[in-house]
């Protein structure tokens, strides 16, 4: 689930708008995908099913979208913002490297079953 959510998370701009069109879901989907599985993060290290050199990416990760949340502007959680905005190509760029470190490849993103 953490490395699906990081997928999401690495995918190019126009790949995300892409999945968040295809389950009519909005752009801070991403950040709450990742919250929910980044919860994980601790028990899959301490499993050895997750490397624990990727954490601080995995923290950083966190860290950006919590201030993107605490940000009044909402132009940062648009469609647009996926390709324009800094903390998009922040986590983005932390995304791929946990990927990378991980032995994972970026595609295709993942199904997600959305309950209405």
């Amino acid at each position: 689930m953490l490395i699906e959510a990081v997928v999401v998370v690495a995918a190019p701009a126009s790949d995300q708008v892409t999945w968040l069109d295809k389950y009519d879901v909005p752009p801070d989907e991403i950040a709450l995908g990742f919250d929910d599985a980044f919860r994980l993060a601790g028990r899959l290290v301490d499993e050895g099913r997750l490397s624990r050199e990727v954490l601080p990416s995995l923290q950083m990760i966190d860290a950006v979208f919590s201030e993107m949340s605490q940000d009044t502007d909402v132009d940062r959680w648009t469609r647009e913002a996926l390709s324009t905005d800094a903390g998009w190509g922040r986590v983005r760029q932390l995304a791929r490297e946990v990927l990378t470190v991980e032995g994972e490849e970026m595609s295709p993103l993942p199904s997600i079953c959305i309950v209405r």
